[in-house]
């Protein structure tokens, strides 16, 4: 493929995919946009910027030109994914006992704004990834032990990338809690995933268990920065992320 060169397709986010109601997981379309620019040959991580939600059920175009894929809705920009080459730093290792355990302290048990996401969700075994974190004591990380569901393989029975980043995605929003409070209810806005730069560095299996870790890295205005990563149980690394969220302008006056 030449730098001038464009490649048009077409995409539909099943409503399983869904993030904040009737949108996609910002996790799951960015891994989707990065896979395709991993299809063009790229081995690097790559930075997805999420501009507007992404409607579910909806016939999407995805625009391949160069080192860009962008996805649109009609005229609508909706995001962007572009391969960086900076290598991304992880949260430390949490064995995936003690990152089970950290579940217990999981808010959203209580109240969840999002219940229906499709990582982080109070979703049935088998259909979300029910990846629920809570604070590791002693440290400034919040982990949860991933038990992958079979339901999530491709055609060829393989977790696909998309699932990796999806994992990657809401334990960084979390890490904030409670500024991000995604327990809130009735009009109280909650934190929107805005960017998120992953790799993955190994494959995930079904029916595997994994670590997933993340730290809060700071704050600027209504922008908050965290790190997350999928570990194997030996410690491992399998994937590595750096998110930005946006806090809503209501919430931040």
């Amino acid at each position: 493929m030449t730098a001038a060169s464009k490649v048009t397709t077409t995409l539909s986010v099943p409503e399983r995919f869904c993030g904040p109601k009737g949108t996609a997981n910002g996790g799951w379309i960015a891994g989707t946009l990065a896979n395709a620019l991993a299809g063009a040959g790229h081995d690097s991580a790559v930075e997805v910027t999420l501009r507007r939600p992404v409607p579910l059920e909806t016939e999407l175009t995805v625009e391949h030109v160069g080192n860009t894929v962008t996805l649109y809705h009609g005229a609508e920009h909706l995001a962007e994914a572009i391969p960086v080459t900076e290598e991304l730093t992880p949260p430390p290792f949490v064995p995936f006992t003690t990152a089970a355990r950290a579940e217990e302290g999981f808010p959203g048990r209580r109240n969840h704004a999002i219940a229906e996401c499709f990582a982080c969700g109070l979703r049935e075994p088998g259909d979300g990834l029910r990846i629920f974190p809570g604070p590791v004591e002693g440290t400034d990380l919040v982990a949860a032990g991933w038990r992958v569901p079979v339901g999530v393989t491709d055609d060829q029975g393989v977790i696909p990338d998309s699932i990796v980043w999806a994992a990657l995605d809401c334990v960084t929003g979390w890490a904030h809690y409670p500024v991000a409070d995604f327990t809130a209810s009735g009009d109280r806005p909650v934190a929107l995933l805005g960017r998120l730069t992953a790799r993955v560095y190994r494959r995930v299996y079904p029916l595997g268990t994994y670590s997933v870790v993340a730290r809060a890295v700071g704050r600027e205005g209504r922008k908050l920065f965290g790190i997350s990563a999928v570990y194997e149980v030996d410690g491992t690394l399998v994937a590595a992320a750096r998110a930005v969220w946006i806090i809503p302008r209501a919430a931040s006056a």
